[in-house]
C-alpha cells in the first residue's frame, strides 16, 4: 500500500496560528514526537476528504476542531465578506483504509 503522504493532498489553506492550534492539540493528544510528523497538505483531513481517499474514521474517534475563514464575493470577484467557519479534522492515526 502506497503512504498516505504519496496519495493524499488536501486544499488546506488556514494561516500559521491554525496549524499551530491543532499541532498543539495533536501534541495534547499522541506526544510532541507525533505532533512534529503533522503535515496539514497530507495527514490531517475532514471527514468527507478521508472517505474521498478510500478511507474511514476508526469507531470511537473524535475530531479535532480548526477554525477557517470563508470569503464571500460578488460576481466581480471582489470580497464583500469573511466569516468563520468550523472545521473537524481527522489526523492519520485515527483513520483505516477502506477494505472491500
Amino acid at each position: 500500500m502506497e503512504s498516505i503522504k504519496s496519495i493524499i493532498i488536501s486544499n488546506y489553506k488556514g494561516s500559521e496560528s491554525t496549524r499551530n492550534a491543532v499541532a498543539t492539540e495533536l501534541e495534547r493528544r499522541y506526544g510532541k514526537e507525533e505532533a512534529e510528523k503533522y503535515d496539514p497538505y497530507h495527514n490531517c483531513l475532514t471527514f468527507r476528504q478521508w472517505l474521498a481517499h478510500n478511507f474511514r474514521v476508526k469507531r470511537g474517534e473524535r475530531s479535532i476542531t480548526s477554525l477557517t475563514y470563508i470569503e464571500r464575493r460578488d460576481e466581480s470577484g471582489d470580497v464583500i465578506a469573511t466569516y468563520p467557519k468550523r472545521v473537524h479534522l481527522f489526523y492519520y492515526l485515527q483513520v483505516e483504509p477502506i477494505t472491500n
